[in-house]
């Protein structure tokens, strides 16, 4: 053998002996080392887990009252392992049986969401006669079963629907979140609502079974299970009394506004349109909400087992006013006088005004080189008016004078040029107020920025410059109410109750406390104070002085609506407001205090309603508001009726 074949015999060699080497160590890895974690892995591979949906929690009212429960549903299941035959034949059967379409059994059986290893519920709330049928006919019916499941069920007539919101199968995004926790897809989740904002309290542990699974993808034993644990109940605040008497009366005065002929029109006969409305109930001493109704509203057991496309559709119409929306929270308008609380604490604060001052009100200011005449409505003349007289008769020409007031002194450059901004800001105005619900809108609070900001993308230099400018006129309209200025009714309300408590802003508060299902507290859901605004000395009382005078005194806005009203009984405080919309009718507004001074430990509460195109704010919201102050006391209930302001506001 030569040199060099020695040398290729050796190098043969050193790779035979490298490659055995490889070998023998991967043979001693899996014998030894990594035999532990292979045999999980193998383990892991024939056993499967599946999950049992556990009850929800009920959700309670604030006396107990059930809300929202559960119920046992009569389900039709089906195998999904027939063979393709014998299912297309099965499911033809049960689509004549259940009145069903066939693609629509088709593609719940094919959906992914449902675990391969338990039988797809392909129908709910099946029909007694229609479960006879089958179980008479079960050879034809092979792979068929029914089953009994725990359902959502929500009170009829639906009060409170947009407050309680829904559930429905999480989705892929939901499931991809980290916000959620121990999920899979066709698990039920809250959608909207309470049922959303408190699902971690109301979801309980799904009960979980491992079972053995052969080559074959067969069962072949259970491994062990454990039982589902049901979820806790939540108590909200909300009164199931005061929330059934807010939304009859909302929705009562609303269709009375839509056979009440429009004032303001004189051209012909029309009436309000009155689309949508809402109405919020606080409790002033605890920020709590005892009652959030929007109308139009929908029923939340259309969710149970997915809504039909054809209603959701029908839902996003122009002509359905859009159901879904909680008004209450995201509707966003104008609010017109009742905003003139914010413009008399920045007054009184900076000390622009005292209670005593007096405006001459002649009916209308002229800016002059400012530009631009600016009147009450039908320019009536209040004369001689101090505040309290202003809100009593809500004389726009006092609050005129003090928006101009404050543009000459930001123009100037001296302090407190945007004390009507700040005001509102610290009352919670332009910012959501907080409250555990999802969509809530800011709001708007308009001032130099956001004209700057609006105009940002304009084109044309000359017209962005100029229609970035604050103007006298943007003051003035904001000092009323009017303008840009946009606001929530819970914003609204949430203000109100700022003066009713003294200066504490809380975040609304919609549950109590989290009870397991013996009624064991399990969390105390304590009021948050998220702010508190120092309220100038008599301001308070100057202000309520002049909002009792509304209801009570001559000339009153809202002293027609409450005529014959028991104020040795209940004492109310309250403000009209009239919120004009391009192209539309006037936005109806009114906010009540009652009591105004309660004694100690007596409740007190905030009523805000809000009405849109309903007019005038004595016309609609007000009679809204005494129905639902006699609700709140027991005392005999009016019927609604249309009523027109002593004087128009």
């Amino acid at each position: 053998m030569t040199e060099t074949s020695r040398v290729r015999v050796s190098i043969v060699g050193v790779v035979v002996l490298a490659l055995f080497g490889a070998l023998f160590t991967r043979l001693w890895y899996l014998q030894a080392a990594g035999g532990t974690s292979l045999a999980a892995a193998a383990n892991e591979n024939r056993v499967r887990v599946v999950t049992e949906p556990a009850p929800r929690g009920r959700i309670l009212d604030a006396n107990g009252a059930v809300l929202v429960d559960n119920r046992v549903s009569d389900v039709v299941t089906v195998d999904r392992t027939l063979e393709p035959k014998e299912r297309e034949q099965v499911v033809d059967r049960l689509a004549l049986v259940l009145g069903m379409s066939v693609d629509d059994i088709d593609a719940r059986l094919d959906d992914a969401r449902v675990s391969p290893y338990t039988p797809v519920p392909v129908a709910v709330d099946v029909a007694p006669e229609t479960l006879v049928f089958i179980g008479e006919h079960n050879a034809d019916f092979p792979g068929v079963s029914v089953d009994r499941r725990s359902v959502r069920q929500y009170l009829s007539d639906t009060p409170a629907a947009h407050l309680l919101g829904y559930t429905g199968e999480i989705s892929e995004d939901e499931l991809a979140s980290q916000r959620v926790g121990d999920y899979e897809l066709g698990d039920q989740i809250g959608k909207a609502g309470v049922e959303q904002s408190y699902e971690r309290d109301l979801r309980g542990t799904p009960g979980k079974e491992r079972l053995e699974i052969d080559a074959q993808d067969e069962v072949v034993r259970s491994l062990g299970s454990t039982k589902p644990v049901p979820g806790h109940d939540v108590q909200l605040t909300v009164d199931l009394n005061v929330q059934t008497v807010a939304e009859a009366a909302l929705a009562e005065g609303m269709a009375l506004a839509r056979d009440t002929r429009n004032r303001a029109v004189d051209e012909k006969f029309e009436t309000f349109n009155a689309p949508a409305g809402s109405a919020v109930v606080l409790d002033a001493r605890t920020g709590s909400v005892v009652a959030m109704a929007s109308n139009p509203t929908y029923d939340p057991n259309q969710f149970v087992d997915g809504i039909p496309t054809a209603l959701f559709d029908a839902y996003q119409t122009p002509e359905s006013h859009d159901p879904l929306l909680n008004r209450a929270i995201q509707g966003q308008y104008a609010p017109g006088s009742v905003f003139k609380l914010v413009t008399t604490l920045a007054a009184l604060t900076t000390g622009q005004i005292n209670p005593g001052t007096v405006v001459n009100d002649q009916g209308c200011i002229d800016l002059e080189v400012e530009g631009g005449v600016f009147c009450n409505a039908g320019k009536a003349q209040n004369g001689y008016v101090d505040l309290r007289e202003a809100l009593t008769v809500s004389s726009d020409v006092y609050f005129y004078e003090l928006g101009r007031a404050y543009w000459q002194q930001s123009r100037r450059g001296e302090p407190n040029g945007d004390a009507i901004q700040e005001e509102a800001r610290a009352l919670g105005f332009g910012a959501p107020t907080g409250i555990p619900l999802s969509g809530e809108a800011d709001g708007r609070v308009p001032d130099e920025a956001f004209k700057v900001d609006f105009n940002a993308d304009n084109p044309d230099p000359k017209s962005k410059a100029e229609n970035s400018v604050w103007l006298p006129g943007d003051n003035i309209q904001l000092a009323v109410g009017q303008g840009d200025l946009l606001v929530t009714p819970i914003q609204l309300a949430s203000a109100y109750q700022t003066l009713a408590n003294g200066g504490t802003v809380f975040t609304p508060r919609l549950a109590s406390q989290v009870l397991d299902a013996d009624g064991t507290v399990t969390r105390e859901i304590a009021p948050i104070t998220k702010a508190t605004v120092a309220l100038p000395p008599g301001a308070r009382d100057a202000l309520l002085d002049g909002l009792r005078g509304a209801v009570r005194s001559d000339g009153g806005t809202a002293s027609s609506v409450f005529q014959g009203f028991d104020f040795d009984a209940v004492d109310v405080a309250g403000k009209t407001g009239t919120a004009e919309v391009n192209g539309k009718h006037d936005t109806s507004v009114f906010v009540a205090i009652t009591p105004p001074d309660p004694a100690p430990g007596q409740p007190q509460y905030v009523i805000a309603v809000m009405v849109e195109e309903g007019g005038f704010g004595a016309e609609t919201a007000a009679p809204i508001v005494r129905r639902v102050i006699e609700g709140l006391y027991g005392l005999p209930v009016a019927p609604i009726v249309m009523a027109a302001s002593t004087v128009e506001d």
